[in-house]
């Protein structure tokens, strides 16, 4: 019997799962980990995935004529002309993700930094990753001559990569790669005759919309697979949708029928009244788009003060153009933070924060980076409130960080960063005077 492939659980959920336990304990805490957005569902999409209730046969193993439709119609609205018969959907981008690695087989190139489970599912399929450094804040494309050299490297070793994964807006850093950037990528992906599966589910996430994230696709659409979902766009994690463009041509319409392959096997069919509701989502009525814009404006402005706290302290970032994700850099503050707490990397600043404050973040270990790196990841899309009627007032108001929830969070995560970067000294005479 072959040996089980080792495999750890998502460090995202696992970091979430670890700050439940605290807050059950009856513990403060302030989760900075999870990507999950903490916003209500649009009633025009929780009403017509009640009336869809009734629908309980399987379907299509691509997904319905009429989301598939919905979603070509989707990526056409942003310059990406697609056929629905290139269209799959599954129950979330992430399985979509994972299935694509298996259709397109060989290792897999994933960007340095990048999200935590996709050297993952590499390793899941069979395949090994080869971890590639992005540019300065250009995160998750892998620099195109960089990615040369390790494909040629790779090959001349034995090995067989076939696929390069991208993000397009990225997590963990919330930067944009630029269009020159994704130029060069086409170029050489196509001299390396390799696969590119854009993960474009932040896309909709962009702060400033006259400068949008430009697709792969428009470079090197012959071999560029897209994939997106309605999670991050429209907060809908636990709804389970995502969809996947593929490629014309002969090499399209092969993913198509390995991919198709993959998922009768898998997960036979997405859920039925999911794929109801997503159908109109993706059709963009004005409810649908007046909603993506209140989010993106309200993560923008939440992210944007959480930054502002970390670069007070002294802490390096780039700025954010994208998502509810931040990727600060304490390297500046290396020898105080060893002095002060005995941190020397990502994993230790994320132990402390958690164990002494009861704030969660990710280290930059988590994205593929060296344990020694003192980078983290903090996402902002669960400081809109506990509640559903919170959260709502959090997207409506005209001034969300005056709201006294979203104060009081961007007050504690100041306090807990000063305390962090505080010397002994100065910790000890607050203490006596407390």
């Amino acid at each position: 019997m072959s040996e089980a492939v080792p495999v750890t659980k998502s460090a995202t959920l696992a970091a979430d799962e670890a700050l439940e336990r605290r807050r059950l304990a009856g513990e403060q805490v302030l989760s900075l980990a999870s990507g999950e957005i903490g916003l209500p569902v649009l009633d025009a999409l929780r009403e017509r995935l009640a009336r869809a209730a009734g629908r309980n046969a399987y379907g299509p193993v691509a997904g319905s004529p009429e989301l598939r439709s919905a979603a070509a119609g989707y990526w056409g609205r942003r310059g990406l002309p697609t056929d629905p018969e290139l269209v799959l959907c599954g129950p979330g981008s992430k399985p979509l993700l994972f299935a694509l690695m298996l259709a397109v087989g060989g290792d897999v190139v994933v960007p340095v930094p990048s999200w935590v489970s996709y050297a993952a599912q590499a390793r899941l399929a069979g395949a090994r990753p080869i971890h590639v450094p992005t540019l300065p804040g250009q995160g998750g494309v892998p620099d195109p001559d960089a990615l040369r050299e390790a494909v040629a490297t790779a090959r001349a070793a034995g090995r067989n990569p076939r696929c390069v994964i991208v993000t397009l807006p990225d997590n963990p850093t919330g930067t944009i790669a630029e269009p020159d950037t994704l130029r060069r990528l086409g170029a050489a992906v196509r001299d390396l005759d390799l696969v590119v599966v854009s993960d474009e589910i932040y896309c909709d996430l962009v702060f400033d919309d006259t400068e949008p994230a430009v697709s792969p696709a428009v470079f090197a659409p012959e071999r560029t697979v897209v994939t997106t979902g309605l999670t991050k766009n429209l907060g809908l994690g636990g709804w389970r949708m995502g969809v996947a463009r593929l490629p014309e041509g002969r090499l399209g319409r092969d993913l198509r029928d390995r991919l198709e392959a993959v998922a009768s096997q898998t997960w036979s069919t997405t859920a039925a009244p999911v794929q109801e509701a997503a159908a109109y989502a993706f059709g963009e009525p004005s409810e649908v788009v007046a909603y993506v814009a209140g989010a993106r404006r309200l993560h923008e402005l939440v992210v944007r003060a959480v930054a502002r706290r970390f670069a007070a302290v002294g802490a390096e970032l780039t700025p954010v153009r994208a998502t509810s994700y931040l990727y600060p850099d304490f390297e500046p503050l290396r020898e105080q933070l060893r002095e002060a707490h005995g941190v020397s990397g990502g994993a230790d600043l994320a132990a402390l924060l958690a164990e002494r404050h009861g704030v969660g973040v990710l280290p930059g270990s988590a994205f593929g980076e060296s344990t020694r790196s003192l980078r983290i990841r903090a996402a902002t899309s669960r400081l809109y409130g506990e509640t559903d009627a919170q959260r709502a007032a959090a997207l409506a108001a005209v001034a969300p960080l005056e709201l006294p929830w979203i104060k009081a969070s961007l007050d504690r995560i100041a306090d807990v960063l000063g305390d962090l970067v505080r010397s002994p000294a100065a910790r000890s005479a607050t203490a006596g005077r407390a």
